[in-house]
């Protein structure tokens, strides 16, 4: 018998997006992390950079195997976080010098953090958004950029942070969605979803009567 149960996809393999959607009582049926290039092309903004990258994760994640396979009544969901000081794009670093750079920028000044959004839906409905939070740090000292180098937590994160964890003392002010930060707006998510069909409030219900 075919399977038209609804699915949902998370195109990431992110732990912090599984944990926000699990928070909102929305686990993904699978992951399917999309390996795309993630360089930012010439002169393109951190936010044009966020929306292109959500899109292409979606679209990639969609059209593979592991999920067509799923049926027809499936939403693939894609995000992508980017860090910017003004028209400066921040890594996602993978080295201490470039990680000790990315705190070196960010410290006593204000950033943005730009989250894309990229809902495909059954019948490739296509849908995006884009989120930004205003986000200013402390000034650093050495002790606190040492300390958080040695950590680790750095690596791999936008901007050489995760809020979540050990940078959330750094933060004096936060203007905007604090999951953005994190990594998934679900504000803007939840409402994606349920724009789209998703039944968001019947997954609330179910899991409210286990």
């Amino acid at each position: 018998m075919k399977d038209t149960r609804v699915k949902l996809v998370l195109a990431s393999s992110s732990p912090r997006r599984l944990a926000l959607l699990e928070q909102a009582n929305l686990p993904p049926d699978i992951l399917c992390p999309a390996d795309i290039d993630e360089t930012p092309k010439k002169r393109e903004t951190a936010r044009a950079l966020a929306l292109r990258l959500a899109k292409e994760k979606a679209e990639t994640a969609a059209h593979t195997p592991q999920v067509t396979e799923l049926g027809g009544n499936t939403f693939v969901l894609a995000a992508d976080t980017v860090v910017a000081v003004g028209r400066r794009i921040l890594p996602k670093p993978e080295t201490l010098e470039e990680a000790a750079a990315c705190l070196r920028i960010l410290s006593g000044r204000s950033h943005k953090v730009y989250t894309g959004l990229c809902l495909v839906a059954p019948k490739h409905n296509v849908r995006s958004r884009l989120v930004e939070t205003k986000v200013r740090f402390k000034r650093l000292s050495r002790d606190d950029m040492e300390t958080y180098l040695m950590s680790d937590e750095w690596r791999g994160k936008a901007g050489a942070y995760a809020i979540q964890g050990r940078a959330d003392v750094f933060v004096r002010m936060i203007n905007g969605s604090y999951s953005n930060v994190v990594g998934l707006p679900l504000y803007e998510t939840v409402s994606m979803l349920n724009g789209a069909g998703y039944p968001v409030y019947f997954s609330w219900l179910k899991a409210g009567g286990q």
